[in-house]
């Protein structure tokens, strides 16, 4: 089983063992043929858009039109994560391979589409090395980790490729970049301060501002749809142990993702409040077209191996639970179309009991 890495993420694809299991030990169940649960009463006409590989982080160009996601599909040549595109009229990624906007080097993560729906932003290790940065082996204390590369980072390019300008420049961590619906800012990752913090800075890389200050991996962030939020997820050690633990692991470059939470701020930072407290790890949040619901991935339920993640929302208040999907394996990257007539989302569901994790676009009904 690979693993993908991911906005603020790294996730097993297929059977996600977020929660710390060996992948190596996880084993398929009865083999997924469902592509819509009854129980899933706001998802209407569901399609599946890819079929084979690891399909994570579809979102949509500002028009509507066209979406940007990241995959490994050994079919297409990838030896890691790769950044392709698609129009949605035309796609029939069964057939044949959607375009690459990436230069196929190095691992690249977290791709965006720009506000002139020509260009897309994504972060990438290619700089470095063109080949595939190193996984981590499993640990002999049994720790569950993630590689937090310092080669990452942020660039735009054009739909065909050509790499327009490279936003981040700095030592460390740069990555998981999300662009306003205003069109006017970009929210990231970074570890340029010593831990990994949310910073914002405008469309051309200028006037970058630090936005989070506290201890632990805050990442994953994406904004309202009038951009006066911003939603993300984060993984804040408290007691004496957990912060030791945190401060070793970051020291060598590595993330242990079992705990997460997700938290609304201002776009500048201010009014920073939690909103969820389920336990475990509750992730990819994602506003809902209203501006006061989100909806995110969670494994809150779970009672053993991790599994299954599914996708649920909630008031920004933290109020008003309600679970979304109902798949046995794993849901998670839900976006809304700019409309807010459309999700797009990654599942194991319909993969004849393999490992590969698709994508879904369906009818969003409130």
């Amino acid at each position: 089983m690979r693993i993908i890495p991911l906005c603020g993420l790294l996730v097993l694809s297929a059977l996600n063992t977020i929660a710390g299991e060996n992948p190596d030990s996880v084993k398929t169940k009865a083999p997924s043929t469902i592509v819509h649960y009854p129980q899933e009463k706001h998802l209407a006409n569901i399609k599946q858009l890819t079929f084979g590989g690891d399909n994570a982080e579809a979102y949509f160009s500002f028009d509507n039109t066209k979406i940007t996601f990241q995959a490994t599909n050994p079919k297409w040549g990838d030896q890691c994560d790769q950044i392709y595109f698609t129009d949605l009229a035309t796609a029939d990624m069964g057939a044949r391979k959607p375009s690459l906007i990436s230069t196929g080097q190095g691992r690249t993560t977290c791709s965006y589409f720009m506000p002139d729906n020509k260009s897309v932003v994504y972060a990438s290790t290619h700089l470095t090395s063109a080949s595939c940065p190193h996984v981590p082996a499993k640990r002999p204390d049994g720790k569950y980790v993630w590689s937090i590369y310092d080669s990452f980072d942020i660039f735009v390019a054009d739909m065909n490729g050509k790499i327009m300008k490279q936003l981040t420049n700095t030592p460390g961590y740069d990555a998981e970049p999300t662009v306003s619906p205003k069109g006017d800012k970009i929210v990231f990752t970074s570890l340029r301060s010593g831990d990994l913090e949310l910073y914002t800075m405008n469309i051309d890389g200028s006037d970058v501002k630090q936005i989070t200050f506290g201890l632990g991996y805050d990442g994953g962030a994406f904004f309202s749809p009038d951009g006066s939020k911003i939603v993300f997820r984060a993984s804040r050690p408290k007691t004496e142990e957990e912060i030791k633990v945190y401060k070793e692991l970051l020291a060598e470059g590595l993330v242990m993702p079992t705990n997460m939470e997700l938290y609304v701020c201002n776009a500048d930072g201010s009014d920073l409040r939690q909103v969820t407290n389920l336990g475990q790890a509750n992730w990819a949040p994602f506003f809902h077209p209203s501006g006061k619901k989100i909806i995110f991935a969670s494994n809150h339920k779970s009672t053993s191996r991790g599994l299954p993640f599914n996708l649920f929302m909630i008031d920004i208040d933290g109020t008003n639970l309600e679970q979304i999907t109902y798949d046995g394996f794993f849901d998670a990257f839900p976006m809304f179309s700019f409309d807010g007539k459309k999700l797009i989302f990654s599942s194991n569901r319909n993969n004849n009991g393999t490992r590969d994790t698709n994508l879904f676009i369906a009818d969003w009904v409130d």
